[in-house]
């Protein structure tokens, strides 16, 4: 017979193992913002249906795989664009 905690503890740990993967996939969209997105790819590597992976992103982080790329190619070049300002006016990179 099953201890009653171990339900629990086994929940637990399928949801920190999932985080887990959807951590690496998010961070996998992080380092490639800029090239076209394949979240049936994503989803292939971290073993899923792009449909489950869509819906585990979704609920995990709030926002789609789409809307998150979306977000960072255009909070990203504003990033860079304010750095190139700075180095232009003071005449040193990263001040």
């Amino acid at each position: 017979m099953c201890q009653p905690g171990w339900a629990a503890a086994r929940t637990a740990a399928v949801r920190l193992r999932e985080l887990k993967d959807l951590r690496r996939v998010r961070d996998r969209i992080d380092r490639t913002y800029a090239s076209p997105l394949d979240v049936p790819a994503l989803a292939r590597e971290a073993g899923l249906t792009a449909e489950t992976l869509h819906r585990r992103f979704t609920r995990a982080y709030g926002t789609t795989p789409y809307a998150f790329v979306t977000a960072l190619r255009t909070s990203r070049p504003a990033a860079v664009g304010s750095r190139a300002v700075s180095e232009k006016h003071t005449g040193t990179p990263g001040t």
